[in-house]
């Protein structure tokens, strides 16, 4: 398997291939893919993960936001929320940035508006980048009268203890996050990156968009896809989508969502920093629209095309500085 599909496990490939329109069983991508790849199967098997107890009263009871800087010094930074009862991903960013508390910002009014309302609890790590949510989440919530308003709203956490987005991370690397960790450190390997402002851009220009596509993916196919529920409980499988819009299936008797003032919405919105016109520095931008142009290339449809014109344009432009 030549993309992000070689980490996955059979019901994950079993699902997309659903959602692409092919008919077949999951025993069916079982046995290929053990076919395909033994030694990746062997892998998934042995590093099973031991699962930690976990309890919230409802969808959007707590919501769990935190930033993924695995591919951060290459320049693509993540950051993402879930819901810590359906375990529903609310959103999933990939930018040149997750360190802008404005942007970070926008991520979490954005899906305030979407959804019509606030979480009851967000959690988050300490960082500088969270402090505008935390401010945002509070004001919002500040005259609400149930047990957790204003500042009881917002709680900090270290990273490792936010557990619902951490294990997510994880979920994450094995779909698709270990494939662009390693197409970045070989271009690193073989020289082709050295970390200064040139190289951080070209990546940005050449990735993000094909980071952000992978992550719309993942997170579509994760929120459609069934949960096992724990052995002796007596639960009924169900997938992140149905438990979030439909709590009573899984135990829940409501929705904590907490309703806004439209108009004190749009007042936090003028405080955000939505996501820039480019992906890169404006500059870099143009200068590579232009080589592209001058060459008759086409911006890539997979990792190891954008590999291939990540070097070319590189390539091109230090030759003449």
């Amino acid at each position: 398997m030549a993309t992000s599909g070689r980490l996955q496990g059979y019901r994950w490939l079993h699902l997309r291939a659903i959602r692409r329109g092919y008919v077949v069983s999951q025993e069916t991508m079982r046995m290929m893919i053990k076919a395909i790849d033994p030694e990746g199967v062997e892998h998934r098997r042995a590093r099973r993960l031991r699962r930690r107890q976990y309890f919230s009263r409802g969808p959007n009871a707590l919501w769990h936001m935190d930033s993924y800087d695995k591919l951060k010094p290459y320049g693509i930074a993540i950051n993402g929320c879930i819901d810590g009862f359906s375990r529903f991903v609310l959103w999933m960013e990939a930018y040149n940035t997750n360190s802008d508390p404005k942007v970070i910002a926008d991520y979490y009014i954005s899906t305030v508006t979407r959804m019509g309302g606030c979480p009851e609890r967000l959690r988050a790590d300490p960082g500088t980048e969270n402090g505008h949510v935390k401010d945002m989440q509070i004001f919002l919530r500040r005259n609400h009268t149930d047990s957790y308003a204003g500042e009881k709203s917002f709680m900090y956490g270290c990273s490792t203890a936010n557990q619902r987005i951490e294990a997510w991370w994880g979920i994450l690397r094995k779909q698709s996050g270990q494939l662009w960790m390693d197409i970045f450190q070989t271009l690193k390997g073989d020289g082709h990156f050295s970390g200064d402002f040139l190289d951080k851009n070209l990546m940005q220009f050449c990735f993000l968009n094909l980071v952000q596509n992978e992550l719309d993916e993942v997170v579509r196919t994760w929120n459609t896809h069934q949960i096992r529920p724990r052995p002796g409980q007596g639960l009924p499988a169900v997938r992140p989508v149905l438990m979030f819009a439909l709590p009573e299936i899984h135990g829940a008797t409501e929705d904590k969502l907490k309703s806004v003032c439209p108009e004190e919405v749009a007042s936090c919105k003028e405080e955000c920093s939505p996501k820039g016109q480019y992906p890169c520095d404006k500059t870099v931008f143009e200068l590579c629209v232009l080589l592209m142009e001058e060459k008759g290339l086409t911006a890539p449809v997979d990792p190891y095309l954008a590999a291939e014109l990540y070097t070319l344009l590189r390539n091109e432009i230090l030759e003449n500085i």
